[in-house]
């Protein structure tokens, strides 16, 4: 039996009333009817066998609500609303357009009077087909997490129904926030069977009088059927979010000039002091700008070669910064132990224990695979000295994985591997995605040896994921790297489980983001769209976790090629990555008004003149850089400009491409052909930009099947830009010297 609230009690027994509805209408199993009662509008959903669910779309605090004025069209009816605290519009829609009805109202609010709201009920309740919500049953699969999208993911077992996901547009409710100063952290929650989105209490700043803000934009897409499996609640989730998504209103995004950006955070991360420290005549990467109370860590090394490595490759460059990183990279490994370090053992006596990992020989049990995973990546680039650093390595990693049962805790210690610490709060297990790095670094190392034992060293660890569903994700950017690992596995064993698997680790990636804006406070100064947080309880959002999980990404898309994903894999990734090019320059402190910046961060210094990204951005009412300015973040620019920049040959211009672009080939010349990735229902920028004082050429931009070449619009510094869409594939041609 559930319990109750007085408001839900409340709401049951006035549903009950066989008033005649204001609206009805049907979209396949489903059946929307739009009740007025004394304090609220609901909007009642009937669904398959008998399930019955109601929204709150209006609310009158001092219960008395009335009907002015209703106004219908084919799709929407529009309602104005009076009540003593003001006048309110609210706005339904039933968009029938695909076999998921989703249903959208929106509400907004004219306080009569300044407005203090210090309670606001949840706007979702499972009421029984006979008005007993006590008799109902569901299960809540995802909810909001501080501010991650203002989402619930849900389905009804008794009766069972149907599957539901509700998401409120939180970047509606900016004004409110701004004026109430309050926060979209947390706002849709509530347990079984009365849950949804609360307005957050407002209770020091009030609503001013007679301006109009919106006060609810909630979205619900509905699926017919119930499903225990696991695999099939994830696939649903990522199914679910794209048909919303699709529907939701998205800010524009802008240019960012990514070239002048990796040449200015190139020079600082070489030259600035504050980026390294010097042990044993090497010099080390600090993790944090001026932390020099920190020995240096392998992954924070690694971490910053990787991308540099990728900038060299696509620029033809050379940098001789690498080799002073190479150069130090043997002194993490320790012989007696047979493994590289997480902390550079020449330096150890600097941890003082501040922190639980900050002791001697103490491991991070995803801290041990990153590392082997980049050492992987050179190794297989012909790199010698991280190819024996990798294979020397890889039978303690074995070690520890066949120890714990592939199933690593937090916090263990290297010379014994006591656990330190086994969960990361009660009850919740530990780093649950290192299997799927650890399948990942396995994988490696059968391409590098051909070794069979290593292939299925991957399969067995893989095969543990099954156990997490929609909780597998600990960290984001090794989430990221296990679905790689998992379609990879698929596509060499041709195992379903696999790709099952892979798209659960994206699910978990996606649930952990932040699909609104964050328009209020100092969330003004910066975009936040589609940010991606990298704990699942963390409260900022961070720049290692965000470049790293866009790479993988963006390779988890290339091992997609000749593989039938998802469709809404392919939309969510690919916007994701475009929204990601827009949002990542903000990381970096000088984009940033100085006011919302933290005075004293937790670790070293935060230097607005340098191009060192910030590690944390905010909630709209926190100051960011509270934990400092993160030089292992410095893979921000060298991991975008290869990826969405291509190279001409024998051209100084270049073509940029917000979305995932595959099968770049240049024919003959000035005739070259790639493809966009990602929807064709949804469109992304492409621009030619300048590279020197020249003139661009004249170009013929055509997508494959029209006849009709776009239009090009030039820019104020001189590009050219166009509309594409994806899943396009574009050809190219030019003549010389026009613009």
């Amino acid at each position: 039996m559930n319990g109750l609230s007085p408001w839900a009690l409340a709401a049951c027994a006035e549903l009950q009333n066989n008033q005649s509805a204001l609206y009805v209408k049907s979209a396949g199993s489903f059946e929307f009817k739009v009740y007025q009662r004394k304090d609220s509008i609901w909007i009642v959903t009937e669904m398959p066998n008998g399930g019955k669910v109601a929204f709150r779309a209006a609310f009158s605090p001092e219960g008395f609500l009335t009907v002015k004025k209703g106004t219908e069209s084919s799709q929407s009816i529009q309602f104005k609303l009076n009540s003593y605290s003001g006048t309110q519009q609210l706005t339904i829609i039933i968009d029938e357009q695909s076999a998921v009805p989703v249903l959208r109202y929106t509400t907004t609010l004219t306080p009569a009077k300044d407005l203090f709201v210090p309670f606001w009920p949840r706007d979702i309740l499972f009421t029984g087909k006979k008005g007993n919500p006590e008799n109902t049953a569901g299960k809540i699969h995802v909810s909001q997490e501080g501010t991650r999208t203002g989402l619930i993911y849900l389905t009804e077992t008794r009766p069972s129904s149907a599957t539901m996901l509700y998401l409120q547009n939180l970047t509606a409710l900016a004004d409110y926030c701004q004026q109430t100063q309050t926060s979209c952290a947390d706002v849709v929650g509530g347990s079984w069977p009365e849950m949804g989105f609360a307005l957050p209490s407002a209770i020091e700043k009030p609503l001013k009088a007679g301006k109009e803000v919106v006060i609810s934009d909630a979205f619900v897409a509905f699926e017919e059927g119930v499903s225990g499996e696991e695999f099939m609640i994830a696939r649903q989730f990522l199914n679910l979010l794209a048909r919303i998504y699709l529907l939701l209103p998205r800010p524009e995004t802008r240019y960012q000039h990514w070239p002048d950006v990796l040449d200015k955070g190139l020079k600082d991360l070489i030259e600035s002091p504050g980026c390294w420290s010097q042990v044993a005549g090497h010099k080390y990467f600090n993790a944090y700008v001026s932390d020099y109370n920190t020995p240096p860590e392998i992954m924070v090394q690694l971490a910053v070669l990787l991308p540099l490595l990728d900038y060299v490759e696509w620029s033809k460059t050379e940098l001789r910064v690498m080799k002073t990183i190479k150069d130090g990279l043997p002194a993490f490994y320790d012989r007696k132990i047979g493994s590289i370090m997480r902390w550079l053992p020449a330096a150890e006596e600097k941890l003082e224990g501040e922190e639980e990992q900050k002791k001697p020989g103490v491991m991070d049990s995803w801290y041990l695979h990153h590392p082997l995973l980049n050492l992987s990546r050179l190794a297989l680039k012909g790199d010698q000295v991280a190819e024996k650093l990798f294979l020397d390595s890889l039978d303690f990693a074995i070690k520890v994985a066949h120890h714990f049962n592939y199933q690593w805790p937090v916090f263990y210690k290297m010379d014994t591997l006591e656990v330190l610490k086994a969960e990361t709060a009660e009850g919740k297990g530990g780093e649950k995605d290192v299997a799927g790095i650890y399948a990942h670094v396995m994988l490696q190392a059968w391409e590098l040896t051909k070794e069979k034992r290593f292939l299925n060293e991957a399969e067995k660890a893989a095969k543990t994921l099954q156990d997490y569903g929609l909780e597998v994700f600990y960290q984001a950017n090794n989430t990221a790297f296990a679905s790689g690992a998992l379609l990879r596995l698929y596509k060499i064993t041709q195992n379903e489980l696999y790709l099952d698997l892979s798209y659960q680790c994206l699910a978990g990636i996606f649930r952990n983001t932040q699909i609104w804006d964050c328009n209020y406070g100092y969330g003004r100064n910066f975009p936040k769209f589609f940010a991606l947080f990298p704990l699942n309880d963390a409260p900022y959002t961070a720049v290692y976790e965000e470049q790293e999980v866009f790479c993988a990404l963006h390779d988890y898309l290339k091992h997609a090629e000749g593989v039938e994903i998802l469709p809404s894999v392919k939309l969510l990734i690919a916007e994701y990555i475009r929204y990601l090019v827009d949002r990542a320059v903000y990381y970096y402190p000088g984009m940033l008004p100085e006011e919302m910046l933290e005075e004293k961060p937790k670790i070293g210094e935060v230097d607005t003149k340098l191009w060192i990204a910030l590690e944390d951005l905010q909630d709209g009412w926190q100051k960011s850089g509270s934990v400092g300015q993160e030089v292992y973040g410095a893979g921000n620019a060298f991991g975008i400009l290869p990826r969405h920049y291509l190279r001409v040959p024998d051209e100084s211009f270049l073509i940029y491409v917000d979305y995932p672009t595959a099968g770049f080939k240049a024919i003959k010349g000035k005739n070259i052909h790639f493809s966009t990735l990602g929807d064709e229902r949804l469109s992304c920028r492409m621009m030619m930009i300048k590279g020197d004082a020249s003139s661009l050429p004249d170009f013929t931009v055509t997508i494959n099947g029209k006849t009709k070449p776009l239009k090009g619009k030039l820019t104020p510094k001189g590009h050219l830009e166009y509309l594409l869409s994806g899943n396009q594939r574009v050809s190219i041609i030019w003549k010389s010297g026009i613009n």
